[in-house]
């Protein structure tokens, strides 16, 4: 499977991706009516989250996490559906049943605990600040009075709510997916973003964009896959599943595949 896609096409995949169905041998199309029962789980993406979730330039879903599921689903005698949703409804979508886990760079938060169920922690992150190399914006104070953008429904949102320089900012704008934003960024409609650093550092390297991430961060986080509440079978299995590809290093191989070393967490 391909690893990387062009970044410069990726807009132009998102507005036309509900006109073709991506598949792959061992995966489910995403345009399948999503089944409960015990043979398939159907996991609900960001199909716009580099490298964690994305659609390729042949349309496919791709991704760090999208071959970290199929490993799990493998092993748990389980397909795996691959369903896009919009992210800031992810947990009306588990909630109603329409998806039985989210699996695209989710960051365990308390308040999400509240909704959902989650595995152990799989990947760590935190929020950082990416900007234009020849912007003014060095540091995070820098960030007062100029104009932000940020995916709708994130944990970039919470950090950034959450720091008292959201206060001083000109004005938040909040996007669809990540990929909108730092495009924005390149054009001039926004002066910084605040980004996972996994998908910040991803898209620089990929693009060869001409940003930079400050050294000042917002939030440490951690990954994990949150689970319909209540649903421990399918949460005892993923886990069982999880423990068993870091223990031989199934885990790691995927990891370095996408990054180039292993950063699977280990606590």
């Amino acid at each position: 499977m391909k690893k990387r896609s062009i970044f410069g096409l990726m807009l132009v995949v998102i507005l036309v991706a509900s006109l073709f169905a991506g598949c792959s041998s061992n995966t489910a199309t995403t345009e399948e009516t999503a089944s409960n029962d015990d043979k398939t789980f159907v996991v609900g993406l960001d199909d716009s989250f580099p490298p964690m979730g994305f659609r390729d330039d042949k349309n496919e879903i791709v991704g760090f996490d999208v071959d970290l599921a199929k490993e799990v689903g493998k092993r748990m005698g389980m397909e795996v559906v691959l369903q896009p949703i919009n992210w800031d409804t992810k947990e009306l979508e588990l909630d109603s049943g329409n998806i039985d886990v989210i699996w695209n760079g989710l960051t365990i938060t308390d308040e999400r605990k509240a909704a959902m169920d989650f595995s152990a922690p799989y990947l760590e992150n935190d929020q950082v600040i990416v900007v234009k190399k020849d912007s003014p914006i060095k540091t995070k104070a820098d960030l007062a009075g100029k104009n932000i953008g940020l995916q709708k429904g994130s944990s970039a949102y919470d950090a950034f709510i959450a720091d008292p320089i959201s206060t001083q900012t000109a004005a938040m704008n909040e996007y669809p997916e990540n990929v909108s934003a730092l495009t924005d960024l390149g054009i001039g409609r926004i002066d910084a973003v605040i980004v996972d650093s996994i998908v910040a550092r991803y898209y620089i390297t990929t693009e060869n964009a001409d940003y930079v991430i400050l050294d000042e961060s917002l939030s440490p986080e951690l990954y994990g896959v949150g689970i319909k509440k209540g649903n421990t079978e399918l949460q005892t299995k993923i886990q069982d599943a999880m423990d068993a590809m870091i223990a031989d290093g199934t885990a790691a191989e995927i990891s370095t595949n996408w990054f180039g070393s292993d950063i699977i967490y280990k606590p």
